[in-house]
């Protein structure tokens, strides 16, 4: 309920952990119904946003689209894909799910 959290958000105005203006901030979002600043919409929204890349490609585009999600470099995806395979072949397995289930970038 909104009520709920926005008690909760005076608790934390209360206690210091907010200043008046996020309280007034977080509150305007919980009213307007702006739900993509919850973890659980973020969350959401970056796991759809998840593409294979076109241009940033060894083989499937995995890597490529990991790092334009993360921020990371692509060459570091690359090792981690590496790392796991080595480690019991679990790399490989989630690479080909990936690179089957996942939609390409337009």
């Amino acid at each position: 309920m909104i009520a709920d959290e926005i008690e909760k958000l005076k608790k934390l105005l209360d206690a210091g952990a907010l200043t008046p203006e996020e309280f007034e901030r977080a509150k305007q979002r919980l009213l307007s119904g702006d739900t993509m600043h919850s973890a659980g919409a973020a969350t959401s929204a970056a796991i759809n946003a998840y593409r294979l890349s076109n241009t940033d490609r060894w083989l499937g585009g995995v890597c490529g689209g990991l790092g334009k999600l993360t921020g990371v470099e692509s060459w570091i995806w690359r090792l981690i894909w590496v790392a796991l395979l080595l480690a019991g072949g679990i790399g490989f397995v989630a690479y080909i799910l990936l690179w089957i289930f996942v939609p390409r970038a337009d």
